[in-house]
């Protein structure tokens, strides 16, 4: 009996496996396709974002790494941006939203236009460890974010000083950042080409992330904060992928924002043996004073158009809808001027200076004029535009008339500089009475005299040329 049944059941039990394994097979193979379906649109965004970012050398270099980087960055401050302006601007009336922007840049922007000249000297200090300030800059990021997650729903206190460290660490990574991309160079790019490269980067992430913060948001004020924890938090693990040739200082020393003759050696008493410390000449001061015009109008227009707007929105469209038109025309002129820069090869860079911001002041005198809600978005589009475009032109100059041991420390400086020209732009723009007439003309003043304060040092720089010529791209 038992010999009889084990034949059978050898017989049953292998014919139970044989169909399962011919079975088995097709349906493992659907799985597969399904899986390999699913998979392909990530892995195929993946692998085409590393052939862009990885492009004309910029893999071996680790320019690449930086690139996905500031995309990162990019992304987790524009969570960040739609959780707050949906709390503190979209949530209560004009005028109470007017009270609480008026009261978060008291609180936030106050201190760190204090802390911002702090920032740059700080950063001199620790050039063997720009990757580790990278990455203490997204976990800070993260952990605010996460203190913000429950401030935004309660309204507590803490959304002030969580939301001034986010501003603080943000502005610290850009000043880093700054400073790292001479140190990634490929071979055949210029400063300004990987600078354009990066930005548009950070800019094509920052596109992405709107939506999507702008999803999560409609699901509660806490999720687009959640989601920007899980990006700094990826961020501070990518800060480390970069080349250890990052944390080199050798070679560097400090550079002094200064162009009269007596720092020509900086603070030595006696010229050194070798060019180390030196002017950084008249035509990055000049460039600088230019681009800090350029940062000043553009707070100034984000805060003043985002109550003017909400005010009195375009025609047919909502507040939200109304500021949404204007921020995307900022945001292609933008991009326009980073791709621009990018490709535009020129001798003059302080001439491309001269032009857009005279550009620039020739659309916000006419818009002061002929105001209209037309005219404010093309103001916008041309103040992103040369924004983009003027501070390119001055990352060239840094480069040609800035020795390369000092470079690094010129870069953090100016960045800083510039941030503090965003705050008391964005400062005018909220303690201004909404008359768009009167809105107007104050930007022109504003472009106006960066203009007329620089015009005539770029155009006898440009005559003279630096001690070198370079090229903008």
């Amino acid at each position: 009996m038992a010999a009889a049944r084990s034949p059978h059941g050898a017989t049953g039990i292998g014919g139970a496996g044989a169909g399962r394994t011919s079975g088995s097979g097709p349906v493992r193979g659907a799985v597969r396709s399904v899986g390999r379906a699913l998979h392909l649109p990530f892995t195929g965004t993946a692998r085409g974002i590393r052939k862009a970012t990885h492009a004309h050398g910029a893999g071996e270099s680790g320019l690449g790494k930086l690139i996905e980087l500031h995309g990162v960055n990019g992304a987790g401050d524009m969570m960040i941006t739609v959780a707050l302006a949906s709390t503190v601007f979209f949530s209560v009336p004009t005028d109470e939203a007017r009270g609480r922007v008026a009261l978060y840049l008291a609180i936030t922007m106050a201190p760190f236009a204090l802390l911002a000249p702090v920032i740059g000297p700080l950063l001199d200090r620790l050039p063997h460890g720009r990757r580790a300030a990278m990455a203490g800059a997204f976990i800070a990021r993260a952990f605010m974010a996460l203190l913000l997650s429950s401030a935004v729903v309660t309204g507590s206190i803490e959304l002030y000083p969580a939301a001034l460290g986010v501003l603080v660490a943000s502005k610290a990574y850009g000043v880093v950042r700054s400073a790292v991309v001479p140190r990634l160079l490929p071979p055949a790019f210029s400063l300004v080409k990987a600078n354009s490269r990066v930005t548009l980067g950070g800019l094509l992430a920052t596109g992405v992330a709107a939506p999507i913060g702008a999803g999560l948001q409609a699901l509660g004020p806490r999720y687009p904060l959640y989601g920007a924890f899980v990006i700094f938090v990826a961020g501070t693990f990518l800060s480390f992928q970069l080349p250890h040739k990052v944390d080199s200082a050798k070679g560097e020393d400090k550079a002094l924002l200064a162009a009269d003759e007596q720092h020509l050696h900086g603070p030595h008493l006696k010229p050194p043996k070798r060019p180390g410390l030196r002017t950084v000449g008249t035509a990055v001061t000049h460039a600088l004073a230019a681009n800090a015009a350029l940062r000043c109008l553009s707070g100034f227009l984000i805060f003043f158009l985002a109550f003017l707007l909400r005010e009195h929105p375009l025609a047919g469209a909502s507040a939200a809808v109304s500021l949404g038109i204007v921020g995307v025309s900022a945001g292609a002129g933008n991009a326009l001027g980073t791709a621009v820069g990018a490709a535009l090869r020129t001798r003059s860079p302080e001439l491309i200076i001269v032009t857009v911001i005279a550009v620039v002041l020739g659309v916000a005198i006419t818009a002061a004029v002929f105001f209209g809600v037309i005219l404010v978005a093309i103001l916008a589009a041309f103040a992103g535009f040369a924004q983009a475009l003027s501070k390119l032109s001055l990352d060239a100059l840094i480069q040609r008339d800035v020795p390369e041991l000092v470079r690094t420390s010129a870069f953090a400086r100016s960045e800083t500089i510039l941030q503090m020209a965003w705050v008391v732009g964005g400062a005018i723009g909220i303690a201004l009475p909404l008359y768009g007439t009167l809105g107007m003309s104050v930007a022109a003043g504003i472009v106006a005299v960066g203009w007329l304060t620089t015009v005539r040092g770029l155009l006898v720089a440009a005559r003279r040329g630096g001690r070198q010529h370079a090229r903008v791209a």
